[in-house]
Order: structure tokens, then sequence, then C-alpha cells
């Protein structure tokens, strides 16, 4: 009785193990569908959405077309998107929800530096890759942790470009506000140092966090009269901010950065920004049409979403472009086997003149560019629908401060 129990066991364990060779038990490390998820984070709620949106749609459109490669290596690739609200504290809370995740490699975000930074802790502290369309604060990189680069410039260079730009204009004397984020004040600091240098007179420095009424500010300002009045922040402080001045007969120059770049000023600023002496704004990201290579972007943007993109989609893409690019050379490097996330950080620093719409990207030693492309472009109408039109007054090449 006991033998011929042992007999029908083993032939039981036998089959069981015949049916797993050809397939028919459990799915193997070879057989199954692997999964890899490239998050995003930026602004999907709020007043900053309209921009946080399209980085997000221009990382999806990115998987969508430049997926082929690691999906014909049998891995299934999917976009995980996080609302950041562009607010540090839901950044971080995200960044630990995405971090614990094993199948998330890579990350492409944000739009806010003040919420990059403190997230990107967690992305390091994780060994996770974050590849930014948009942060421009010298801390991205400057930390030098090898999981983070970005696509565009630093603001210690676009602080410079904006107020070469307004001294070039003939402005003698400047009145500076920013938002008090990481981003805006750091960004009004050296346009502050530069001018300066070039010997316009500051007559103020203000930080605020008002976002309707600028009664208290204006007074100061209006009292001041200054040549240009320059703001580090956001378009929607920005442009409210504008629109009161000239509202109080301010007539002035106004200039921004590129945190004022969205088709919204347009919307909330309007007539005020064609007013007096005009509203610029300095940028790392030129309208998507701009870039050489990106005709069939903008073509496969508007037939998906119905709309242009905004700032910033067209690095989105190019993020997740490298993202990708990255993870299937360390799974060819492991015979096709899931990479780690220390791994696919290595690959990104390592990719060389990557072709990107945007233009052709290598990363320095910190994650910078090698060059990046700076913009000052003047308000051309009150037309939301037109602003990807607005004229460009310069375009410059410029290399970051060596690390």
């Amino acid at each position: 009785m006991f033998k011929r129990m042992f007999y029908v066991v083993s032939l039981l364990v036998i089959a069981s193990m015949v049916l797993t060779a050809c397939g028919g038990g459990a799915a193997t490390g070879s057989t199954a569908t692997k999964t890899i998820k490239i998050a995003t984070q930026s602004p999907l709620s709020g007043d900053m959405s309209v921009v946080g949106v399209d980085i997000k749609r221009g990382a999806e459109l990115g998987v969508e077309q430049m997926g082929a490669a690691l999906t014909g290596m049998g891995f299934k690739i999917e976009v995980a998107p996080f609302d950041d609200q562009g607010n540090p504290d839901t950044g971080v809370a995200n960044a630990k929800q995405i971090v614990s995740d094993p199948a998330i490699l890579c990350i492409v975000g944000h739009y806010n530096s003040g919420v990059q930074i403190p997230s990107s802790e967690e992305y390091h502290n994780a060994g996770l890759a974050n590849v930014s369309p948009a942060n421009t604060n010298p801390k991205v990189t400057t930390r030098g942790y090898l999981e983070v680069n970005r696509l565009v410039g630093r603001d210690d260079v676009q602080g410079v470009v904006g107020a070469d730009f307004a001294a070039a204009q003939g402005m003698k004397s400047a009145f500076v506000v920013h938002d008090k984020t990481a981003y805006g004040q750091g960004i009004a600091e050296f346009f502050r140092q530069e001018a300066e240098k070039k010997g316009m007179k500051v007559l103020g420095f203000e930080g605020t966090e008002e976002k309707a009424n600028f009664d208290a500010l204006l007074s100061p300002m209006l009292a001041a009269n200054p040549d240009v009045v320059y703001f580090g922040g956001m378009y929607g402080q920005a442009a409210v901010l504008f629109k009161q001045a000239r509202e109080k007969g301010y007539m002035g120059m106004f200039l921004s950065d590129d945190g004022f770049d969205s088709s919204d000023a347009a919307k909330i600023g309007g007539q005020a920004l064609l007013d007096g002496k005009g509203t610029y704004y300095s940028t790392v990201s030129g309208p998507a049409s701009v870039y050489p290579g990106t005709a069939k972007f903008i073509t496969d943007f508007k037939a998906k979403y119905s709309s242009d993109p905004q700032p910033f989609a067209a690095q989105s893409f190019d993020a997740a472009g490298i993202c990708l690019k990255a993870i299937e050379a360390a799974a060819k490097a492991k015979n096709g086997e899931m990479p780690t996330r220390a791994e696919v950080a290595k690959a990104i620093r390592e990719l060389k003149d990557y072709p990107g719409i945007t233009g052709t990207v290598t990363f320095n030693s910190i994650g910078d560019p090698v060059v990046a492309k700076y913009f000052v472009i003047k308000v051309g109408s009150t037309d939301p629908a037109k602003w990807p039109t607005n004229p460009i007054d310069q375009t410059l090449d410029i290399a970051p401060p060596a690390p």
C-alpha cells in the first residue's frame, strides 16, 4: 500500500514538472510578461496644471511611440502619472509611493524646482533615475546625484540672460519681485546680481505669496518708477501683478522667466501685457515649433489631445525617450533580463548624443546638458491660442557652469 501511494505521488510530481516545462504551469521568468513603469510627477490639478498636464502627456506620447524595442524584448511598458499639485509636501509623499513600487525604473518630472528638489532626495535614496524636462534651479544637479538629470538650462544662467537682455534694451533701473519659492527667489537673485554688475539700479527686491491683490507691493513699486519690473516665479502670480500695475499707470517693461511661459498668462494678463514697453520672458524651453525635430510630435500631440503642446511637453517626450533608451541598454547588457534601478541610472548618465526632438542630448558629470538653449520671447497677442507664436527676440546656446 505504501509503495503504491509513493508511486502515485511520484507520477504527479513528474507530471507537474513536465507541464511547467511546457508552459502549462506557473510562468517562469523567461515567459512572464515583465512590467516596467515610467512615472511622471507634475501638477495635474490646480493653477499650474495647464503646463503640468502636458508634461504628463508628452511622456505618455513618448512611451507610446518609443517603447517598441522593450516590448519586443518581452516587457510591458506603462506610464504611472502622479499629481504633485506644485506642492513640495505632495511631491515628497508621491515620491515615497513611487520608490516603493519596484516596477518603476525611471521618473519624468517635475515642473517646479521647489517640488523636485525635496522629492528627488527620495529618488536618490532609492537609486531611482529622474530625468527632468523643466527644472532649472542649480541645486537640482549641483548635489551631484547620479540619479538626477535635466534636459534644460539653469537659473544661474537664465537669470543672467534676463538681466543682460534688460540692459541691452536700455533699462537703467529695475524693481525685482519673487514668489518666495526655491525657483522664483533663486532666479530673481541671479537677475539682481547680474543687473547690478551691468550698472542697473535695483530699486526694490521683494518676495510675496499674494496672488490676488498686490496693492501693498504696487505702492513702493510705482513710487520707485523703475524702467523694468522683473518677476521671478510662476505665471499665475506674475500676470495678475502685471495687469494691476498697468491699471495703476505703470508703462515700463515687464520681464519674467520660464515660469511665465504658459498660454494662461495671456488669458490672465490680457491687454496689459502688450501695453507700455511690452512684456518679455526668458525661457529654457522655446515653443515646440522652434526645434527642428518636433514637427511630427506637434502633429501627433494635437491629434491625440486636441490642443497644441504647452511648454516642456516636447522635453517630456525626450525625457521619456531617454528613460526608455537607458532601460533598453541596461536590459540588453543582461541578456534581456529586468535591469536594476542602479543599472538604469548609470545607463542614462552614459548616454552620448541622444537624438531627441528638442536637440541632441549628452549629460555632463552632474546631469546637466553639456549645452542648453535659452530664449527671450515677447508676448505678442492676448489670444491664448497664439501663445506658441510669440516672437522670439533671442536664442542662445550656453554651456552650464563648470561642475
